[in-house]
């Protein structure tokens, strides 16, 4: 009889979550989550209202730590470090949270400068020059002095990624990017972070329920269950779609509209 031997992170893992649970106190959210994002990957993690998306993103950005299992990034995992380290690892990460978070007071270039201020000890017209050269890469070259409450929710968003990319992260986190934004703009966005995958080398972590964006740029994925409150699918949300044969996972996937 042959035994199955435990799985080894694959050598292009960026994250490992293993064996995770979540909860608040003693209300469970999600248990036994266990996969993998490789580096370069947009991952998706998705599942009904109410499943724990939001709070498993919390776990990986280090706002929240888990009631069991660990996170490893590069390998090194996350809650067992010690607090300086934490700090350093979080230094790689660029986060867009759902309502793009600006600080109203501050303009355009003064938000993406100020993690730049705090963080480098760059002459102050090179950070100056660096925030315009991430405006421009969002699309928002001459913004740089627009405060939030001058421009759109899509152009929020982008100038939200600019800040996000400030310190040149290895990992973009992103949590519902597309929220409130027109079906245009959401494309126009979509567009955008793959092409910052790209031309960056990052790896993305996309909390979503959108599907145009699940299977426009989803490479990897994570289904996470209300219901059974644990992971049911991972893996390529395009081959989900073609061969998963778990109802929940292909309702959500169809919003249960497949053709009989």
């Amino acid at each position: 009889m042959t035994v199955e031997q435990p799985r080894e992170p694959q050598a292009d893992a960026h994250i490992v979550v293993r064996d995770l649970t979540m909860a608040y106190g003693s209300f469970l959210i999600q248990r036994d989550l266990t996969f993998t994002v490789r580096r370069g990957d947009i991952f998706i993690i998705m599942g009904g209202s109410g499943c724990g998306k939001s709070t498993l993103l919390k776990h990986l950005i280090g706002l929240k730590a888990p009631a069991k299992g660990e996170v490893l990034f590069g390998g090194q995992s996350f809650w067992a470090a010690e607090p300086e380290e934490r700090e350093r690892m979080m230094r790689r990460f660029g986060i867009l949270y759902q309502k793009g978070a600006l600080w109203s007071s501050l303009t355009l270039a003064e938000n993406i400068t100020l993690p730049l201020e705090q963080y480098t000890e760059l002459h102050p017209s090179q950070i100056r020059e660096l925030a315009s050269l991430k405006l421009a890469l969002v699309g928002l070259t001459g913004f740089e002095d627009y405060y939030p409450s001058e421009i759109s929710g899509g152009m929020q968003k982008r100038a939200g990624l600019a800040r996000a990319m400030a310190l040149d992260p290895e990992i973009l986190f992103f949590d519902e990017p597309s929220a409130g934004l027109d079906p245009i703009s959401s494309k126009l966005l979509d567009d955008l972070i793959v092409e910052l995958r790209d031309s960056l080398g990052a790896t993305v972590v996309v909390v979503t329920h959108e599907l145009a964006s699940i299977f426009a740029i989803g490479t990897n994925s994570v289904y996470l269950d209300p219901e059974s409150k644990t992971m049911i699918a991972d893996g390529d949300p395009k081959v989900l779609l073609a061969e998963s044969t778990d109802p929940r996972v292909r309702q959500f996937l169809t919003r249960g509209e497949e053709q009989t």
